[in-house]
């Protein structure tokens, strides 16, 4: 009988083991209360959460994170601009720009990402491309370029419109290449800032919206974001040690939103490790060159990052695939093939692999040009003296012919 009870406990738990391993794996996950959410490793690029990451939603003033980079990218911090009429006709938030009122790119920047000022928006579009139109053109052709198709932006400022919408994901894929410009993370993690204004009424001191900067000593940007179409938005992001997540949560429907991103933060610094596979300017094969001097070396343009689960000590292997027919002339740092990875056998990434050296083309050596011409003189008396010989030679013949037939006449 108690060897019996005993096989049906054995029975009963390994029937209910999986099941609370599963629920514990589940129970470990962070949960949202917005309707999308993608945590990403900022340095490696990979995905550690998602929930409805390509599920189009507006972004609300997250839409600041795409105008701020390209206006840091295409302006000179000390550019001069000159508002028009259009930003004074934003609704708030803005910081109250008058008709031709003058402020530095640098002020306006601030207003954007601290204040998340329409008006500032508007104006940065202005200056850069003319009109709101054609600024939404190279916000559009940005995000494409970045690998964020699945958006189309309409203004700079995020305020509602049926055709201006973007992802989770393609807002981490923005937000991470953002950040690897130092202006730009200046900018979005400075707490407040007070800027000039030629009316000492209006708007000076900003405060930076992103509570997380205040609550959280890794905190260091992004942006933040809310309409009532939008629901609270939230770019974040933070570093801890070699480490650096962006968290994007869209949305939320009310404070919720920063204990979810902080919570996205905490759980891609608790469970995962980022690891550098191998370092920009890495020698890694010496190729021949067609028709060059020399041979070419190729080396990695980029770091390799990548991101194991915490305890994952995968194995990784390497593949370099180099292009066909490499002919001279090679110039430095042009792209001649790609190193791949693996970790335990399954593909993580690529870099770029670039020519180290400069290859020219092997020219034929030439003779001198006092070589060619008594060359070609040696060759023209040649060429006169074998004529002369046959000259003679078939007039010897033509004597020999006629005293031939003289005899034979006789």
């Amino acid at each position: 009988m108690g060897c019996r009870l005993l096989w049906v406990l054995f029975l009963i738990t390994c029937l209910i083991s999986p099941v609370g391993a599963a629920q514990q794996q589940a129970e470990a996950l962070p949960q949202v209360s917005g309707k999308a959410a993608v945590l990403m490793d900022a340095i490696s690029g990979e995905i550690l959460y998602s929930y409805k990451a390509d599920v189009s939603l507006p972004p609300a003033s997250t839409t600041k994170i795409l105008t701020g980079i390209i206006a840091i990218e295409r302006t000179k911090l000390t550019d001069i601009v000159t508002s028009g009429k259009n930003p004074t006709l934003v609704i708030p938030s803005a910081i109250g720009l008058h008709e031709g009122e003058t402020i530095t790119m640098e002020n306006l920047l601030y207003s954007l990402f601290l204040k998340s000022a329409n008006d500032a928006a508007v104006a940065v579009a202005e200056h850069i491309a003319g009109s709101v139109p054609g600024f939404s053109e190279l916000m559009n052709k940005k995000a494409r370029e970045l690998g964020a198709v699945n958006s189309n932006f309409v203004n700079p400022h995020g305020l509602p419109d049926p055709n201006h919408y973007t992802t989770a994901h393609d807002l981490a894929v923005i937000a991470r290449y953002a950040m690897r410009n130092p202006v730009f993370r200046e900018f979005v993690s400075t707490k407040v800032k007070v800027i000039p204004r030629a009316d000492d009424s209006d708007i000076k001191w900003l405060q930076n919206s992103n509570k997380l900067l205040w609550r959280s000593k890794e905190a260091i940007g992004i942006k933040t974001g809310y309409t009532s179409e939008a629901k609270n938005c939230l770019v974040a992001a933070a570093a801890k040690g070699d480490q650096e997540m962006i968290a994007v949560v869209l949305g939320e429907p009310g404070s919720v939103v920063w204990t979810d991103a902080q919570n996205l933060l905490d759980y891609g610094f608790s469970e995962y490790s980022t690891k550098k596979a191998k370092e920009a300017g890495v020698s890694v094969k010496e190729v021949k060159v067609t028709n060059g001097t020399g041979n070419v070396i190729l080396k990695t343009a980029d770091n390799f990052y990548y991101t194991v689960p915490n305890g994952d000590n995968g194995s990784i292997t390497e593949r370099a695939v180099i292009s066909k027919d490499i002919t001279a002339p090679i110039q430095k740092g042009q792209v001649l093939g790609k190193l791949y990875f693996y970790l335990s056998g399954q593909e993580l990434g690529s870099v770029n692999l670039v020519a180290e050296n400069e290859v020219k083309i092997k020219e034929i050596p030439l003779a001198p040009v006092n070589t060619l011409l008594a060359g070609g003189v040696m060759l023209g008396v040649f060429v006169a003296w074998n004529v002369n010989k046959q000259r003679k030679r078939r007039r010897r013949f033509r004597r020999r012919e006629r005293a031939w037939r003289k005899n034979a006449i006789r």
